[in-house]
Parts: C-alpha cells; sequence; structure tokens
C-alpha cells in the first residue's frame, strides 16, 4: 500500500501504521480513508493529499 504525504505540513500517512489517534486501524489504506478524515498533525482534509515517492 502506497504512503501519502500532506502537501501542507509533510505529515506521511502510513497505511500499515494507520492513524491510532483518529481510530483508523493499521492497514488502512488512504483510498479506504472516511472522507471526513483530516491530517492529525495540521487538520488538512485528505485533498491535501499526494502520493509520497
Amino acid at each position: 500500500m502506497k504512503k501519502y504525504v500532506c502537501e501542507v505540513c509533510g505529515y506521511i500517512y502510513d497505511p500499515a501504521e494507520g492513524d491510532p489517534d483518529g481510530n483508523i486501524p493499521a492497514g488502512t489504506a488512504f483510498e479506504n480513508l472516511p472522507d471526513d478524515w483530516v491530517c492529525p498533525m495540521c487538520g488538512a482534509g485528505k485533498e491535501s493529499f499526494s502520493p509520497a515517492d
């Protein structure tokens, strides 16, 4: 599964880790995150993320 980076703050969403603070279990692909999920570091929406190199 691909990692995604927040263009606002640089946070990297890693599907292998999920987002424990946001109740997103490990193994959740970025595409499967809820539409209202936001960056845990800066609060930016999913539209502010792009695939990490």
